[in-house]
């Protein structure tokens, strides 16, 4: 029933073995592709329901990543722009010329 939720994510539950604190049991586990993902609560839901919420907040970090990163490539220069910023020299295979569009 708590799988579901993680095939369709491609991720794969280890459980570990049932320990119990006094009189309650106590689930825990990890996910394969993703070990640094545990959880553990008194119940399965409570476990997956944690291991869920962790896989979330490491998407929403890996997104946050990603745009950043994407933030990044959109400040490079243009040739054009970047001669424009230069100190005025430009190497001898290039013309100013050619960065307009025309010869």
């Amino acid at each position: 029933m708590y799988e579901e939720n993680f095939q369709e994510l491609n991720l794969h539950v280890v459980e570990l073995p049932i320990e119990w604190a006094e009189t309650a049991p106590i689930y825990s586990g990890y996910l394969r592709e993703l070990p640094f993902i545990t959880g553990e609560g008194n119940s399965k839901k409570e476990l997956y329901r944690q291991l869920l919420e962790q896989y979330q907040a490491y998407r929403e970090e890996q997104q946050k990543d990603k745009v950043e990163d994407e933030a990044e490539e959109e400040t490079l220069l243009s040739a054009k722009d970047f001669f424009r910023y230069y100190d005025g020299e430009t190497p001898d295979d290039l013309s100013w010329f050619d960065l307009e569009g025309k010869e």
